[in-house]
């Protein structure tokens, strides 16, 4: 049995807490290793190599910090089949999704290479009789990221990247799913240049969660995760005196407008409904035709293309998507579709009970598709995270609008329309964090910025993109005076300065 350990202060680490969680092959259903669960003295452990190796890096030139991210971009880029082939067997998704999923966060390492230029403070020359003010950022320290399951490279990188760039020491407590690509990934940054303990990998469960929230040398956490344990961490970090931004679930409505190119939609839907079998937060779910005619349309050509769709092992060049992560997700997502029907909504085509030949004991789902779909069911308020889409038939624009406006979730959302009035309007009006106008997956470049609204997200700063550069630094400002003359030495000393 393959045993996967910590990676601290620069080694391999194995742990002495006994504990251990059982890693799958979602395609087969089979255990295929084992990975250490953290006791609370094997985080400390990692968080002291962090802190020992803080002084050091935070006080390395930017110049050479960036050098580092280069020659990690480029060792990642080497090793992209392997780290893609070695996602795809404990995550489930095939093999070119692994690869985008490697490369969004790669985009995020790209923008880091530039940390020189981003870390560029303000400055004011003669702000008053020979006094200047100029501002600095500076790292916080050692600071933390909490990963799902569902980007078990791109969101660590996302963390990790800025993070490290700018002066910071990093531990990472990936999901406990599929933890083997966050180890190698902080094996290779070791090769990159950085100093052993600038970047630690500790495995863990709800106990490596807590230490990490209560670890008093931890300064700041990000989380993404589901709504309810984003507001966990988020409350419990900042009542320890933690920066938090903790990025919850998401329910985004795709708006299909009448005027619409329903080819592209239906092309778009399928991708970005079913895709990675659905387990993404920036997934599109719940799609809203507006009038009878489009609704008709949709759902039309939805059901014709959904035989199309070919559901296959991670290995399948000619899979649109894999297996679901485990068979406890598996199980929470048919059980979503039980709901669904119970709801009320029409079961259009019913992905419960799939079977692939020869991995029978896999964790796939066929695509299902509902329709008449309403406000007011379970199955449409919660995020589902399968490769489910419900349609919700909306009468009018202002009523396609209010739908993502008024759901708890505010992560994404998308309007399909050749109508640039309307989707101006939309954008401007809609209740969500990110918008896209005819991209289905409005997933931000890395230089902009990530975050969703309400439920979606807790905390005041995005993810990556200058926000991030300012969630994992702190500004000093400097007023500094260079007296001309003993003249300036008046008895101003008791009176509050001021610039007048």
């Amino acid at each position: 049995m393959r045993e996967i350990n910590h990676f601290i202060d620069g080694a391999s680490f194995t742990g002495a807490s006994g504990r251990f969680s059982d890693v799958f092959n979602p395609n087969t259903g089979e255990v295929q290793a084992r990975v250490q669960l953290a006791s609370v003295e094997e985080m400390d452990r990692a968080v002291q190599a962090a802190q020992g190796a803080f002084e050091g890096w935070s006080s390395t030139n930017p110049q050479r910090r960036a050098r580092v991210m280069f020659e990690f971009k480029r060792l990642v880029e080497a090793n992209m089949t392997e780290l893609a082939e070695l996602l795809s067997s404990e995550h489930g998704k095939v093999v070119a999704d692994s690869k985008g999923d490697i490369q969004r966060g790669l985009e995020v390492i790209e923008f880091a290479c530039g940390i020189p230029h981003a870390l560029k403070g303000e400055y004011t020359w003669g702000a008053g009789p020979g006094i200047d003010v100029y501002s600095m950022r500076q790292p916080l320290g050692v600071v933390a990221g909490i990963t799902p399951f569902n980007f078990p490279a791109m969101i660590p990188m996302w963390m990790f990247g800025v993070a490290i760039a700018v002066g910071n020491t990093f531990i990472l407590k990936p999901s406990e799913r599929d933890p083997s690509v966050p180890v190698r990934l902080a094996q290779l940054m070791m090769e990159a240049g950085a100093p052993a303990g600038v970047l630690n990998v500790v495995h863990g469960d709800k106990a490596a969660v807590d230490a990490i929230l209560t670890h008093p040398l931890i300064h700041a956490v990000s989380f993404v995760g589901s709504s309810d344990i984003a507001h966990y961490v988020y409350q419990t970090g900042a009542a320890n005196n933690k920066r938090v931004q903790a990025m919850g679930g998401a329910k985004n409505h795709g708006i299909v407008l009448p005027d619409a190119d329903m080819d592209q939609v239906i092309k778009d839907l399928s991708g970005a409904a079913y895709g990675s079998a659905g387990e993404r937060c920036m997934a599109l779910p719940v799609v809203v035709p507006v009038g009878k005619k489009t609704a008709d349309e949709l759902r039309e050509r939805m059901v014709a293309e959904i035989p199309s769709m070919r559901v296959g092992v991670s290995t399948d060049a000619g899979a649109h998507y894999g297996p679901v992560v485990t068979a406890q997700h598996k199980a929470r997502v048919e059980g979503w579709i039980d709901q669904g029907v119970q709801d009320g909504a029409e079961l259009v085509v019913d992905g419960r009970g799939f079977s692939l030949q020869g991995h029978e004991k896999g964790y796939f789902i066929g695509p299902s598709l509902f329709d008449h779909v309403t406000p007011e069911m379970e199955s449409y308020k919660e995020e589902i995270f399968g490769p489910v889409l419900q349609i919700v038939r909306a009468a009018s624009f202002e009523e396609a609008l209010s739908l993502p406006s008024r759901h708890q979730y505010g992560n994404g959302v998308a309007i399909f329309t050749q109508n640039g009035r309307a989707a101006r309007d939309f954008a401007a009006r809609v209740n969500v964090g990110m918008v896209g106008i005819n991209v289905p997956i409005p997933v931000p470049v890395a230089y902009h910025t990530f975050g969703g609204w309400k439920r979606s997200a807790f905390g005041d700063t995005n993810q990556h993109g200058m926000e991030g550069v300012k969630f994992w630094t702190k500004v000093k400002t400097v007023t500094a005076r260079w007296p001309d003359s003993d003249l300036e030495h008046a008895d101003s000393s008791f009176v509050i300065p001021t610039m007048g």
